[in-house]
């Protein structure tokens, strides 16, 4: 468990609010995100139904639930999804997902949809309250078929839910990542195999492009920061992965 403020100018703060244990979610640690300006805020990816009451703890240290002003589901996973309705007893809000993920939903238990807002396929802008203002962005296929990233253009914090997730072994509990290359064994595998094709980078790389990214800050692991952000970013954009490793059989290419 951590809470760390990623950015802060007193008006506005970027903040890890929570990172669940490992044994919570089955060896995998996640992170959920509060965006404040203001004395309003957004939750992004707050997480499953078993980290929910941390997650709430760690939020009223900064905000009252019903000072929340919208939750960004990055996905369709129960990591990120499975805590939601929940939350919806809390938050009167607009919850931002992915269109094509609107249908799934009352899987989940939710029997009114009225508060969910489905993203385009090509993204958004997102005016949260005056003066408050996000960019949500289509990551299509990394590795869900309706992924969005979040960016906080006065944080310069990009959020990018899966890609640059990392599966670290349970003694290693960096909060940063500052050095790419030491980081590299615990992401490889898993974008090889998560991320569904170098056609599908090189278009969120397209997309991002431009962007003024002093972190990015993944729903899994540390938060690139420095040197480690065009570092990743450069890696990312040859990496073969998903379908480019596809055998006939159901083989994977190693």
């Amino acid at each position: 468990m951590r809470n760390i403020k990623l950015f802060d100018s007193g008006s506005h703060q970027f903040v890890l609010l929570n990172e669940s244990e490992a044994g919570e979610e089955d060896g995998v640690r996640s992170n959920q995100y509060l965006i404040q300006h203001d004395g309003v805020g957004v939750l992004l990816d707050p997480g499953g139904f078993g980290v929910m009451p941390r997650v709430l703890a760690e939020l009223l240290r900064y905000l009252a639930p019903e000072n929340i002003r919208g939750v960004f589901l990055s996905h369709q996973d129960p990591d990120i999804v499975g805590g939601i309705a929940t939350w919806l007893e809390l938050v009167q809000a607009p919850v931002y997902i992915s269109r094509i993920w609107m249908r799934f939903l009352p899987h989940y238990g939710l029997k009114d949809m009225s508060q969910f807002v489905g993203v385009p396929d090509e993204g958004m802008d997102c005016e949260v309250a005056p003066g408050f203002n996000l960019k949500v962005l289509p990551a299509h296929f990394l590795h869900s078929e309706g992924q969005i990233n979040v960016y906080d253009p006065v944080a310069k914090v990009l959020f990018t839910g899966d890609i640059g997730a990392a599966m670290l072994p349970p003694d290693k509990d960096d909060a940063y990542v500052d050095d790419f290359a030491s980081h590299l064994p615990f992401i490889e595998g898993f974008h090889r195999r998560y991320m569904c094709s170098n056609k599908a980078i090189r278009c969120w790389l397209d997309t991002i492009d431009g962007l003024d990214i002093d972190m990015i800050a993944p729903q899994h692991g540390p938060v690139y920061r420095g040197a480690a952000v065009p570092a990743f970013l450069d890696w990312l954009k040859d990496l073969q992965c998903g379908v480019d490793l596809l055998l006939p059989g159901g083989r994977f290419s190693k």
